[in-house]
């Protein structure tokens, strides 16, 4: 009997121990992961699948293109404090700092002295003055900044397909960056003539390009700069490449267009809802005008004005952001 079950443990053992090597074994030791990967590379599949599946196909390089742009636009937004004459070469004007703080002076005391002279008190006047000489300059460049690169993205994709025609027929890339600086609208006619201007006294095609982004920042002209600035150091396809952007941008412009189209009867919403009380009050005012008086003569009535005020701009603040999207 001892003999029979030492015999029968050792059967158990060694079936167990089987079982272990066979089933067990192959995951610890990774044979299984080998063989996985060894199929994986015998095996054929179309080329278009394993470009897919690497990463490399068109599709998929343009979804890398969308999510590279919008890494630079967040971190675009969270550049603030630029010098004043940045902020001027932003906006497109030739002004120096002088010509700012003057005409900013200027406007200030322009306001200043309606204000005084219309019965406003010396302390709305001064109040006037200043948002007009700190507020409304500001106002000012970012009015004309925002214009500005609205209209460089309305036409940079049209550029950027001269660069890829002229590259596929075999134009050097600084003929297709000569031709764009005198055929192309502004204000893109003006940065690639400040890229030409800038080769000719010696810097790099590359840092040119990269530079562009400083007086235009835009995150699509600061991928454009380091796709340019990565192909003339490492070389590369830069057709593929900008040919990928152009499609980007036009797919982001159309997508801008559609939203701004479902976005305008919310926009007509808001500004009928906040022009109702104004066009009401003054209805009022010349029916009878004793009786809407009070709002701004009794003191009540001025604080119920200014609290109407606050609502109402927290309300317009509020549909501001339900139809501001992000893409």
């Amino acid at each position: 009997m001892p003999i029979q079950t030492l015999a029968l443990f050792f059967l158990v053992a060694l079936a167990a121990g089987g079982l272990i090597w066979v089933f067990v074994y192959p995951i610890l030791s990774g044979e299984r992961q080998a063989e996985k990967r060894q199929a994986s590379v015998v095996r054929s599949e179309p080329a278009a699948r394993v470009a897919a599946a690497t990463g490399r196909g068109p599709k998929v390089r343009r979804e890398q293109i969308e999510d590279t742009l919008k890494e630079l636009e967040v971190r675009q937004k969270k550049q603030k404090n630029l010098p004043l004459a940045m902020r001027i070469s932003q906006a497109g004007l030739e002004w120096s700092k002088r010509q700012y703080i003057i005409i900013s002076v200027a406007i200030g005391l322009a306001l200043f002295v309606v204000v005084f002279l219309v019965g406003g008190g010396l302390l709305a006047a001064a109040g006037a003055g200043f948002a007009g000489g700190f507020g409304v300059p500001r106002w000012l460049l970012a009015f004309l900044k925002k214009r500005r690169e609205s209209k460089f993205l309305h036409f940079f994709p049209d550029a950027v397909d001269v660069i890829v025609r002229g590259v596929k027929a075999g134009l050097p890339l600084g003929d297709c960056l000569r031709i764009i600086a005198n055929e192309s609208p502004e204000p893109v006619k003006s940065e690639f003539k400040t890229i030409v201007e800038a080769q000719t006294v010696g810097i790099s095609m590359g840092d040119a390009c990269a530079k562009m982004y400083e007086r235009m920042p835009l995150p699509e002209a600061n991928f454009f700069g380091i796709v340019v600035s990565i192909q003339q150091r490492a070389g590369g396809n830069l057709s593929e490449a900008l040919g990928n952007l152009s499609r980007v941008l036009r797919d982001r412009k159309k997508m801008k267009a559609k939203i701004q189209a479902m976005s305008m009867e919310a926009k007509a919403s808001a500004v009928i809802i906040a022009a109702l009380p104004f066009a009401v009050m003054i209805l009022v005012y010349i029916s009878s005008p004793n009786y809407i008086e009070l709002l701004w003569t009794h003191q009540t009535g001025r604080l119920m004005m200014a609290c109407c005020a606050a609502w109402m701009s927290i309300g317009v603040f509020v549909m501001k952001k339900m139809i501001n999207f992000d893409f």
